[in-house]
Formats: C-alpha cells, sequence, structure tokens
C-alpha cells in the first residue's frame, strides 16, 4: 500500500480478527467510510482505515453512486452492469456521457475520532468495453487527457490519477497532522 513511507503498517481486515459484514447504510459515500471505519476500530480496539468508492455518472442521476458494488445484484458480472450502463446512454450525446469515480475514505479511532478524505476521477462513460487492465466499471470510463479507458492504462498512471490513490494521499496528510496533535 502507499503509506509505507510513514513507518504504518496497513493489515487487511481478512487477517484481523474482525468477523462479520458491515451493512452500507449511509446515503453518501463519505458516511459509509465512516460506517466501516468506525465498526472496525470498536471491535479491534486499533485504527482502521476504510474506503467507499463507486461510479457517479450524470445523465443516470448520478446513478449507480454508493450503489455501484450492488448496480443490478452483488452478483451480477461486472461485464453486465457495464453493457446495461451502455444500452442505457446509447443515443446520449458525448458532451452528456461525464462522470467520475468518487472514493471516500475514513480513518477512525476507538475512540470515535475520525479524519476523512473525499476525491474524484473526472471522465465520461465511453461507447464501448475496452481494456483488460482494472476492474469494475474502468472498461467503459473513458479518460479524455489519455485517450483510453481507465482499464487501458498502466497501474501506475491509474494510481496517479484516480480517486483512490487522491485520497489516499490527503489522507496521508490528516495522519500526520493527527500524529502531530498526539505527541
Amino acid at each position: 500500500m502507499m503509506v509505507q513511507d510513514m513507518g504504518i503498517e496497513i493489515v487487511p481486515l481478512s487477517e484481523t480478527a474482525f468477523q462479520g459484514e458491515i451493512e452500507e447504510t449511509g446515503t453518501t459515500f463519505e458516511e459509509n467510510a465512516i460506517i466501516k471505519a468506525m465498526q472496525v476500530a470498536k471491535t479491534l480496539g486499533i485504527p482502521a482505515l476504510a474506503d467507499d468508492s463507486g461510479l457517479e455518472i450524470d445523465y443516470l442521476n448520478k446513478e449507480p453512486g454508493i450503489y455501484s458494488a450492488r448496480y443490478m445484484g452483488h452478483d451480477t458480472p461486472y461485464a453486465i452492469k457495464n453493457q446495461k450502463i451502455l444500452d442505457k446512454l446509447r443515443d446520449v450525446p458525448e458532451e452528456k456521457r461525464t462522470a467520475r469515480f468518487v472514493c471516500a475514505m475514513a480513518l477512525a479511532l476507538p475512540d470515535g475520532t475520525t479524519r476523512t478524505a473525499q476525491a474524484t476521477m473526472e471522465g465520461r462513460i465511453g461507447y464501448e468495453i475496452k481494456g483488460e487492465n482494472g476492474f469494475g466499471y474502468d472498461p467503459i470510463f473513458y479518460l479524455p487527457e489519455f485517450g483510453k479507458s481507465s482499464a487501458e492504462i498502466s497501474p501506475e498512471q491509474k494510481n496517479r490519477i484516480s480517486h483512490r490513490g487522491k485520497a489516499l494521499r490527503m489522507m496521508k496528510d490528516k495522519i500526520k497532522e493527527l500524529c502531530k496533535d498526539e505527541a
């Protein structure tokens, strides 16, 4: 993960004693990230970092939004989800296909303290499924500055410009501030 330079060990949730599912009951990406981070921090008694992210398509009133992973059902393959979105936008002109990936990140401490960061990666919905890199909606998310879908750019390029990469860089600054306050 991109925080090794801070001397902080990040342990994936799957490698902890945490059990069960966390219900995403928030109405925003930020609320869902806080819910997840708080539940883990309080249960395990350690700081927890969580994110919630998704795709917002302006023409579809920001759908699928916070329901991106569950859009058309949790078990529906992304190839089908992507094709459904392309079908919905079939006759929509390029200038109305604007979209963004959103990532909200939350750090929660066991005492209830939280810090959040949110970032976006702007683009538009392309006209076809393209690319093998990435996952989810990446093959239909077109990046005009690259002339490619986000599934066609390298992982290094994506980390520099992605909503998650930006949110994590913002969160690193908040963690540094928090560590200064604790000292």
